[in-house]
């Protein structure tokens, strides 16, 4: 992944050291692009638990994939046993990576996010941290195969379930949009950067 696509990670130490062995963690990004659950799993320094759509699994060598990886399968129309298999793994203290957006951007801007994702992180206590990704639709854009690119991800700093538990569903959402798009900003300058430098 690192070589292929040239992923540049920044604010790495913002991730909690060992998180499975003090609670639960729910990881917030942006979604551009089918790459963007391999990268974050590149990107984390520890295990973690996907939420990918029930129809992916119907396909043989991405079901083993999937479930080699721990996903979790969600439909869609009635997620319900998607919902309690990812209550279950977070309060079992383990991490679970979400795109609160609902699902791939259609054209790589950030889309609102919605408040799903708030009744897991309420249930659950669940620190929140978030990430921005820029880069990764131009490294494999909708309805092409992967390629050369450049992709920067930038890690926020954890919003603790004490920072957020009396807010409303609506500013706790509100809250996670702005620091996605903020991160996503910081990466995108980053990103410039180098391809300004690579000239």
């Amino acid at each position: 992944m690192i070589i292929l696509v040239k992923v540049r990670i920044h604010r790495l130490e913002n991730f909690p050291e060992v998180p499975s062995s003090g609670g639960p963690l729910l990881i917030c990004a942006n979604h551009q692009s089918n790459l963007d659950p391999m990268l974050m799993g590149v990107v984390c320094p520890f295990p973690i638990n996907y939420l990918a759509k029930k129809s992916l699994f119907n396909f043989g060598p991405l079901r083993w994939f999937l479930t080699w990886n721990d996903s979790i399968p969600l439909d869609r129309n009635s997620g319900i046993a998607g919902i309690k298999q990812t209550l279950k793994r977070l309060k079992r203290g383990e991490s679970v990576l979400i795109f609160p957006e609902g699902s791939r951007s259609p054209n790589g801007e950030l889309q609102p996010v919605k408040q799903g994702f708030c009744t897991l992180a309420r249930r659950t206590r669940s620190p929140i941290l978030c990430a921005g990704i820029t880069g990764s639709r131009a490294a494999w854009p909708p309805g092409k195969g992967p390629r050369f690119g450049n992709v920067h991800v930038e890690i926020g700093k954890v919003t603790t379930f004490e920072t957020y538990q009396h807010w409303s569903d609506e500013e706790l959402a509100a809250e996670v949009e702005k620091q996605i798009a903020d991160l996503i900003t910081a990466a995108a300058a980053r990103r410039n950067r180098q391809l300004e430098s690579s000239i």
